[in-house]
């Protein structure tokens, strides 16, 4: 797979579909930097739209399941190049051994910390969920020089929606979610007319690294999940016009 390879996908899907995309400080996203992406999640192609976007591959960290569906597996991991993490007893784990050595490599990884939770059901476009603290922790154990985390706020200006298949047909390829266990439909977003919006990065100093022990470690975690779930809601409702 070619380091450009998943841009190009991303940028001729968008193409394909037709999809008009508008991108808002730009001038935020840091240079010469490693970048932990942070971003809201509704759709499919929200990750090719982030690579658009930001105009560079992004490894993205999906869930078990699209490791494990056969053409879903070859497109997400052997074309776009999302690495999927593992079951549930061994997700976390894997999740931090897999995103600090691609950051160590100056690639950008990319994280949804809602999780599948907006995937699977119907959410409003101007809403952003709970925010999951693994990328927090994932940043700030991290010994990886000039580290900045990016909140990204994607707010869908025009888009369809329509039913892809029934949700307990994923729990062929992955038992242990229970959102699969469920009766309805996985839902299917495709956006005509998106925002992009970048928000204000967090870096991550050595100041964080010494708050990272013992009491103090929740109060760091808790302050840097904030900003970006706060970041990305205000952006949101600034993009949703």
């Amino acid at each position: 797979m070619s380091v450009n390879n998943p841009l190009d996908i991303s940028q001729t899907f968008l193409t394909t579909l037709s999809t008009k995309m508008f991108l808002y400080y730009e001038n935020r996203i840091p240079q010469d930097a490693s970048l932990l992406i942070v971003s809201n999640h509704r759709s499919f192609m929200d990750a090719m739209v982030l690579m658009s976007a930001l105009s560079s591959p992004v490894r993205f960290a999906c869930h078990h399941y699209m490791g494990q569906v056969p053409i879903l597996r070859e497109i997400v991991t052997g074309q776009l190049g999302c690495f999927p993490l593992e079951e549930n007893q061994h997700r976390q784990q894997s999740f931090f051994v897999q995103s600090q050595k691609l950051l160590q490599s100056k690639q950008m990884v990319g994280v949804f910390p809602e999780g599948a939770d907006p995937m699977v059901k119907y959410t409003p476009a101007n809403k952003v969920g709970e925010f999951r603290r693994g990328f927090s922790h994932l940043a700030l154990r991290s010994q990886v020089k000039d580290l900045a985390v990016l909140p990204v706020a994607i707010a869908s200006l025009e888009e369809s929606n329509t039913a892809a298949f029934p949700l307990k047909l994923l729990t062929l390829f992955d038992p242990s979610e229970p959102l699969f266990n469920q009766s309805g439909w996985h839902p299917l977003v495709i956006y005509h007319r998106v925002a992009v919006l970048i928000g204000r990065p967090y870096w991550i100093t050595s100041q964080h690294h010494n708050q990272y022990h013992g009491k103090q470690a929740k109060n760091v975690v808790a302050e840097l999940t904030t900003h970006c779930h706060d970041e990305i809601a205000k952006l949101l409702l600034q993009g949703c016009y």
